[in-house]
């Protein structure tokens, strides 16, 4: 029967190891459980601030993002945890891993789909011939760049079957136009990732910075300025 059952009376209950069973369990978790919070909260905000750093490595080509964490204030493990999650640089770092997670992620894959069917397009000619498709007990080689129920050349399709190199070299040729040009595409998409990464893992800015300089310069009127 297990230590902790209450199918006693309670005299028999008080005698019997389960309370003090119980009462040592609840002592350790006093004694220990602050501990083990500490410990996983601290391990969970160093991991953010790990991965927050790969990131700004990896956006090194587009944009050099500093990461700007205040100084741990005080000794131990508290002293740490609450320097860690009151810093708005973390909080940054959560929004910009998780909560920006889904749309960027959405982004890349729609731009890189795109730019690798393109760049497979142009090595068309090497490839056209191996895919197949039996219709009707015929076998047909090409690629079906539509949709032909009945065959190449059978009723109710649309679109281009390519089945001969010639056909090829064409989408081949177009795909290398629309490859050159989808390139900006691809760029502007990572600068555009990098320019989140920059503004949620790199130091806040003051959205009145601007205006601060320009009232902070010397005007007509300044007393050193020359008439």
């Amino acid at each position: 029967m297990s230590k902790l059952s209450l199918r006693r009376d309670p005299i028999r209950l008080v005698l019997s190891r389960g309370p003090w069973a119980a009462a040592r369990y609840l002592l350790g978790y006093l004694l220990v459980g602050g501990a083990l919070f500490a410990i996983a909260f601290g391990t969970a905000a160093a991991a953010i601030r790990w991965c927050a750093d790969v990131e700004r490595a990896r956006a090194r080509p587009f944009a050099r993002i500093q990461g700007t964490y205040r100084q741990v204030t005080g000794h131990g493990i508290m002293a740490r945890l609450r320097t860690r999650w009151r810093d708005p640089a973390t909080w940054r770092d959560v929004a910009y891993l998780v909560g920006m997670y889904v749309p960027l992620l959405a982004l890349d894959t729609i731009v890189l789909a795109v730019w690798l069917v393109l760049l497979a397009g142009i090595t068309l000619p090497i490839w056209y011939w191996a895919p197949w498709k039996t219709v009707h007990d015929v076998r047909y080689h090409g690629y079906d760049l539509g949709y032909h129920p009945n065959g190449p050349h059978g009723p109710g399709g649309w679109g281009l079957y390519v089945n001969t190199l010639p056909e090829a070299f064409a989408v081949a040729a177009v795909c290398l136009v629309l490859f050159l040009i989808f390139n900006y595409a691809v760029v502007a998409t990572a600068r555009a990732h990098a320019a989140v990464a920059r503004g949620l893992l790199g130091p806040a800015e003051d959205p009145l910075r601007e205006a601060k300089e320009v009232l902070g310069r010397p005007g007509p009127l300044a007393p050193n300025s020359r008439a």
